[in-house]
């Protein structure tokens, strides 16, 4: 693996890969684009309104939470693997991000928050 590739993987995925104290950590892939940056989280079964996106200088953090469904009165849990409760990504760009257009939209479980870099 080239060094370009390292330093990049640890301005992106600083310590822990910026999960914090967060309860489960999403997925995440980061793509640069023609127009600045496309950040993808797997959050299959996240309802867009628990979910917080905040940028602040060269950090974006999105945040949220994963809640279980209901389930019938009677039933209890035999295995469970999908993580719920809080989670947390923050990811360190090499743009200032006070200065970009960022938006952001959900389908088929993926957070897609899409940045434009401003002319400089």
């Amino acid at each position: 693996m080239s060094r370009d590739i390292i330093r990049l993987m640890q301005a992106l995925f600083p310590s822990g890969h910026g999960c914090g104290d967060a309860a489960w950590c999403p997925a995440a892939d980061l793509y640069r684009t023609a127009s600045g940056w496309l950040v993808k989280l797997d959050l299959a079964g996240v309802r867009p309104e628990d979910v917080c996106v905040q940028a602040a200088g060269r950090r974006l953090t999105v945040s949220g939470s994963r809640r279980d469904c209901s389930l019938s009165e009677g039933c209890s849990h035999y295995r469970m693997e999908i993580s719920y409760s809080h989670f947390q990504r923050s990811f360190e760009l090499p743009c200032d991000l006070d200065r970009c257009g960022i938006s952001a939209d959900s389908r088929d479980g993926m957070l897609h928050i899409h940045i434009t870099e401003t002319e400089k």
